[in-house]
């Protein structure tokens, strides 16, 4: 079938909008036509070849929509269902089969080598095959993505509200949530207010964290995180030294930090701002810290998709979007598919939080 897509055709280059062949579902697929895709640091990772994704491309991970027409043996939804899309994962190694499918040992390929999971491409532009992005490529009127990786969503959901939960929300919001489950009274800072950092702070205020420290470096954002549920923010531009006021605020250091910029910097703040037995979660693309004999008893680790089961996780998350107690609507801004770049450079500038592209046929 023909579809419009945002293209990707050079690193670094502008999203051009063309007319591409996308193939039929294959049996354990759906396809879906996206209403509302959000736009993720992780696509302009993708775009500025941060990221080895082959180009060029169709990028978009967080897209959520209708599903048009069903595999032969997909028996979890049906046409109508509205879904959001999320990461890919086989189902089949040792993590899958053991309920944890962020950290699928095909992870790498099934996201980012620019194939589908049987390893074909089904895109085509000008006859030639283009690479796909999470096994999913939502920066288009239609995709095909496997029913294992589409979350089925209530039909008055707003898809444009929903679309980011496939990523960035349930990336942040798991960190505390799945990945820390950090006990009630204790304290932590967020570095960086992003969506992911913004959907830990809301994760950390429902989880009952005494201090909620929000580090970043646009006042309106640390305005909002204290609104969202930061109870003290540090301006990072009107201090030398991050670490010391967090510990200040916290008396012997932050439980728990969390960077979600990838900036050493700020991984170096985080680590120093903890106590004793603190734990610090690299989140941003590339991180890299030093350690050195002053680690003390401290822990570093990774995360993948903030360890978040998602056909679980986001429903979740939606209960607490309704209940008032999660409420992400305040972060985004939404452009019209046509505006992709514009949005790109919003988001880049910090202008807005989380983009969000409405698609219409």
């Amino acid at each position: 079938m023909w579809i419009r897509a945002a293209v990707t055709k050079a690193r670094g280059a502008p999203f051009a909008i063309e007319r591409v062949e996308l193939e039929a579902c294959k049996p354990d697929e759906i396809l879906v036509r996206v209403k509302a895709v959000g736009i993720c640091h992780t696509d302009e990772a993708a775009q500025m070849q941060h990221l080895p994704v082959p180009l060029p491309a169709v990028l978009g991970h967080e897209g959520a929509g209708v599903v048009e027409a069903v595999g032969a043996a997909v028996t979890e939804c049906e046409p109508g269902d509205h879904v959001v899309m999320t990461y890919a994962s086989c189902g089949k190694c040792g993590p899958c089969v053991g309920g944890r499918p962020y950290a699928c040992e095909e992870m790498g390929a099934l996201n980012f080598m620019g194939v589908m999971p049987d390893g074909t491409r089904r895109l085509k532009l000008g006859g030639k095959a283009l690479a796909s992005f999470f096994s999913q490529s939502s920066f288009a009127t239609h995709c095909v993505v496997k029913a294992r990786n589409a979350v089925k969503v209530d039909d008055d959901l707003d898809f444009g509200l929903v679309a980011p939960f496939g990523c960035g929300v349930q990336t942040g919001a798991g960190i505390v949530l799945n990945c820390l489950k950090p006990p009630f009274g204790s304290s932590i800072a967020v570095f960086g207010c992003g969506t992911v950092g913004m959907c830990a702070i809301m994760a950390a205020r429902i989880a009952g964290c005494e201090k909620i420290i929000a580090v970043g470096g646009n006042p309106r954002s640390l305005a909002l995180a204290a609104e969202l549920g930061a109870t003290h923010t540090v301006n990072r531009k009107e201090t030398d030294d991050m670490a010391a006021a967090i510990r200040k605020i916290t008396g012997y250091g932050a439980d728990y930090a969390i960077d979600t910029s990838g900036a050493e910097p700020m991984l170096r703040a985080g680590l120093d701002s903890l106590n004793y037995l603190g734990t610090l979660v690299m989140a941003g693309a590339g991180s890299t810290v030093t350690l050195d004999a002053g680690f003390a008893a401290k822990t570093v680790r990774g995360v993948s998709e903030g360890h978040s089961v998602p056909k679980a996780f986001i429903p979740k998350l939606l209960d607490y979007y309704r209940a008032g107690r999660f409420p992400v609507d305040r972060l985004i801004r939404y452009y019209p598919f046509e505006e992709i770049n514009a949005a790109f450079a919003a988001s880049h500038r910090g202008d807005a939080i989380k983009a969000v592209l409405r698609v219409e046929d």
